[in-house]
């Protein structure tokens, strides 16, 4: 009962606040998860709570009605003095969870807290029906309506009672049809990864609409695990830390964990961690703290009080050793990207050198390490380069003066080349000489031309001389 204290002066008081209309808070509370993959996550989560061993969530159609049923072998509702399901503690006991008050009594491996999650299946269906054993191995059963303030218990015929814990709920909402079993799959595959590590229980979807089954298993994170990282230790308790160095990507994130269910699916949603390096892409994997305070109504989010704060001091240490490790990828493979393209670059130009004449182009040393076509018109002569010729690394040109043979252009010497190329026409007949010498860091070419014509009674001839100076690029 609210009860109002006056002071002294006018206008004071002091009281208790109170729930005006149960009814409208329970709506209220129903309605806040906007998830349907939570609140079977939620469903899921309770049967872990008891201690199941096997769980499997099925998708169907009874009479013409689509439904989703969750069932588990673990140790059911707790029972009254009669020894039957305690269903009107459940019904009647909503915000006020029994799971709070056992883990306050040092019991462990419990997630539940709020006592709501039951409602959840108002973001499901119509109909919640909870069907359990109790001490004499007959199954019971309660029923819950969205949008009705009402419950019912009642016995339920069937021949033997179940060990465990059943929850249908049908009709299931339009929008929640089209939810296939392997999506569901992959969410509980993440969301409760190590919930599912720890106590090893067993999850299965059956979706009888697609006519498969799929096993739930923790999600695989991928690149490389990082080891040796510091140890996050804080007033509130340890921080658990999986993190997995990968290739940069959008798809990659840092999830936040609370006892081992996700509670946050990118960390750089909170905007004190928008930053170097969570928001670098370069990591895959969580982070546990057990300390941090969820919201109640959707169980996603953290709130921002004393032990958010002390979640991001602890995580300090750790930053700045991340940074330092992507940095040095970073580094490696900058210099693995200049390794790749200056073999591409030596490649083509090998290529581009052998095709050309060997006897010009000897001094890039490139005729030497691969195979050439001989022109004896023997079977060898068209036979390809060996492809591992082509692979080799090609050294860079050295300065002058380190090998012999790049000394040619050192000295004045003799021609260096003459290519002479002859055509034959009906009544005439030319032929070009091309001679090349170096002088002073250019390289000179000289062409001679001899044009000699055959005309009746006539005989005509004449000689052309052309030079021209070409750079040489070192």
């Amino acid at each position: 009962m609210n009860q109002t204290k006056a002071n002294d002066r006018p206008g004071q008081a002091r009281g208790r606040l109170k729930i005006g209309d149960d009814w409208n808070a329970i709506t209220i509370i129903a309605l806040s998860q906007s998830s349907p993959l939570k609140a079977i996550a939620e469903l899921v989560e309770n049967s872990i709570d008891a201690k199941a061993r096997t769980v499997t969530i099925t998708r169907g159609r009874e009479h013409g009605r689509p439904f989703l049923a969750v069932r588990d072998d673990g140790e059911g509702v707790p029972r009254d003095s009669e020894g039957r399901p305690d269903f009107r503690y459940v019904a009647t006991h909503i915000c006020d969870s029994v799971k709070r008050r056992l883990k306050a009594d040092g019991t462990a491996g419990l997630q539940g807290e709020f006592g709501i999650g039951l409602l959840s299946f108002w973001t499901l269906g119509d109909e919640l029906t909870m069907t359990s054993t109790g001490a004499d191995e007959r199954a019971y059963q309660m029923v819950m309506r969205k949008g009705d303030p009402r419950y019912s218990v009642s016995p339920k015929r069937t021949l033997f009672g179940d060990r465990g814990t059943e929850v249908r709920i049908a009709p299931l909402l339009n929008g929640i049809r089209a939810l296939s079993g392997e999506k569901i799959q992959w969410y509980l595959a993440a969301e409760l990864r190590d919930r599912i590590r720890a106590t090893g229980v067993r999850i299965n979807v059956v979706d009888k609409m697609a006519r498969k089954q799929y096993a739930v298993e923790p999600r695989q994170y991928e690149g490389r695990l990082l080891h040796q990282l510091p140890l996050l230790r804080t007033p509130l308790g340890d921080i658990y830390v999986e993190l997995y160095l990968n290739e940069p990507s959008d798809r990659n994130c840092v999830a936040l964990y609370r006892r081992g269910t996700r509670v946050i699916d990118d960390l750089t949603l909170l905007d004190h961690f928008a930053r170097a390096p969570w928001n670098l892409r370069y990591l895959q994997g969580h982070l546990d703290a057990s300390f941090v305070s969820l919201t109640p109504g959707t169980r996603t989010g953290i709130i921002y009080d004393s032990a958010y704060i002390t979640l991001c001091e602890g995580l300090q240490p750790l930053e700045a050793k991340l940074v330092e490790i992507i940095d040095a990828q970073r580094r490696a493979e900058e210099e693995q990207a200049s390794r790749e393209q200056l073999r591409a670059i030596q490649r083509a130009f090998r290529e581009a050198l052998l095709a050309l004449p060997a006897e010009e182009y000897d001094w890039f040393d490139i005729h030497a390490r691969a195979f050439r076509p001989v022109s004896n018109g023997s079977e060898d002569a068209d036979r390809r380069l060996q492809p591992k010729a082509l692979e080799e690394p090609f050294p860079g040109a050295t300065e002058p003066g380190e090998d012999k043979r790049r000394q040619f252009f050192e000295f004045a010497g003799p021609l260096f080349s003459v290519a002479i190329s002859p055509v034959s026409i009906k009544r005439s007949a030319r032929t070009l000489a091309v001679m090349r010498r170096r002088r002073e860091g250019t390289i000179s070419e000289s062409r001679i031309s001899s044009h000699v014509t055959h005309e009746p009674q006539r005989r005509t001839a004449w000689l052309g001389w052309e030079d021209s100076n070409l750079e040489m690029s070192s």
